[in-house]
């Protein structure tokens, strides 16, 4: 979410304060997140901590609700308890690895965009088997530890247009809203124009309806926990309008998810039964999202919180992407789709979070969190599609730095957004993208500012556009 980033005081490059006087820290504990260096104290590092983890605690409902589509034994949503540990304690596990190695205030969880792709493109788009899909995530998050650990990192980083990287985020942005709005009712399909609104009358749409303004006067007040809030009200409403039952209760010792533990490695035996093209196109796109939605979030937050320096050197920024990745892994093996950082972990700094220990008070509230299942899976699929708009409104923001007067940049840029939602694919859009960019540049004649690497990413697209479909 959108913070204010003025009012906190900033480190410079060496983690010293630009401004607030000394403070004294003598417990060891202190002296690991190097509190004296960043100014700061426990006090500010918990408030931090339960500041971001307000901002960012909705992913424990809309991640299962989304993966659950996709995920089940018998039917849907029969997986939506095992579904919120499986979220709980891999943003609990990568964000420990955050606060303790890479020593940032960086939250990690399953991250938006990619757990609709894994779930309506790769499982119920593809009809690949869930633990073949959880599997090659686990391969994503390996193959992004290897490329961390031997810098090619950046050479596929340098590669890949900036326009491009921002025309994904923003045709996420679309495609969740676009869910968001069908699943509640608001857009219906229709056999003369495609798609239309729905009946706007019906109950759970007049509520979901209500949830949006709700949620978004939230979000136009900058109500910490926004998008939580959102959430909670909507549901609320629809209890109290009995459209939805009640919770039985509000607390309850959670069971182990035993359903989705250690599924991945099941996945990986069953994989040779698995079209291979298909599979190898699935670990592609998760691998590009994830990485570029990564570095984009750690550039963002580095920058406001003053970690980057004036050359542009991020201490310690390896670690934090190999957190990242060792996260995606983990949370493969108990269920989830890929674990990356979180924007919102703006908010935490926003409130003067400097340390690890940020993180490390975030990931202990996500570790509590999974015994308030019971209450969690009462909230209906409606109270959350406020949420994913609001998510898609600031996914958006992204297309502000694409140069539009540019053919070479707006044309596949605008290809990339309107292709993902309208195709119900992330990996198509992607794909229109890479393959119209550097094409439009050589009809610009500037083929010399294209890297031979886009160009082989092109191919493979072409490949899987013209052989390889669902």
């Amino acid at each position: 979410m959108t913070q204010d980033f003025d009012r906190v005081t900033k480190p410079t490059s060496e983690g010293k304060s630009q401004s607030s006087p000394p403070i004294r820290q003598t417990n060891a504990l202190a002296l690991f997140f190097q509190f004296p260096q960043h100014q700061t104290n426990f006090r500010r590092e918990i408030l931090a901590g339960i500041a971001t983890f307000f901002t960012m605690s909705y992913i424990l409902v809309v991640n299962p609700d989304i993966l659950s589509k996709a995920i089940f034994l018998q039917q849907s949503q029969d997986l939506f308890g095992e579904l919120v540990i499986a979220t709980a304690i891999s943003a609990t596990i990568a964000s420990l690895i955050m606060g303790l190695y890479a020593k940032y205030p960086f939250v990690l969880a399953p991250g938006m965009g990619l757990n609709a792709y894994f779930a309506f493109s790769v499982v119920l788009g593809l009809g690949i088997d869930w633990r073949v899909a959880l599997a090659a995530v686990f391969i994503e998050g390996l193959i992004f530890i290897a490329i961390t650990v031997t810098g090619v990192r950046t050479q596929i980083v340098k590669a890949i247009p900036d326009c491009i990287k921002r025309a994904t985020t923003a045709g996420i942005g679309l495609f969740l809203a676009y869910i968001a709005l069908s699943g509640a009712g608001i857009i219906i399909p229709s056999e003369t124009t495609t798609t239309t609104l729905g009946d706007l009358t019906q109950p759970t749409t007049l509520v979901a309806i209500a949830g949006i303004i709700i949620t978004a006067a939230f979000v136009a007040r900058r109500l910490i926990g926004a998008l939580l809030w959102g959430i909670l009200a909507t549901a609320l409403l629809g209890w109290i309008l009995a459209i939805a039952p009640w919770p039985e209760t509000i607390l309850g010792l959670p069971q182990w998810p035993r359903d989705l533990v250690g599924q991945a490695f099941v996945g990986l035996t069953q994989a040779w039964q698995t079209n291979i093209w298909e599979l190898f196109g699935v670990i592609f796109v998760l691998f590009f999202v994830d990485l570029f939605d990564t570095v984009g979030t750690l550039t963002g937050l580095g920058f406001n919180a003053g970690y980057i320096d004036e050359r542009g050197e991020f201490p310690r920024v390896e670690r934090a992407f190999l957190a990242d990745a060792v996260g995606t892994v983990g949370g493969a093996i108990f269920g989830t789709s890929t674990v990356t950082t979180y924007i919102e972990s703006a908010s935490g700094i926003a409130e003067g979070g400097r340390s690890g220990f940020t993180a490390v008070f975030a990931a202990i509230l996500f570790f509590l969190s999974i015994f308030f299942i019971p209450f969690l899976a009462a909230i209906p699929s409606f109270a959350t599609a406020p949420a994913l708009i609001i998510v898609g409104v600031l996914m958006m923001a992204s297309i502000r730095g694409i140069y539009w007067d540019d053919p070479a940049e707006s044309i596949p840029s605008f290809l990339t957004i309107l292709i993902m939602p309208l195709s119900y694919s992330i990996a198509d859009g992607l794909a229109v993208g890479i393959i119209t960019y550097p094409l439009i540049k050589a009809f610009q004649g500037k083929i010399h500012e294209t890297q031979v690497v886009l160009w082989i990413l092109a191919a493979v697209f072409v490949f899987k556009l013209a052989f390889v479909r669902a």
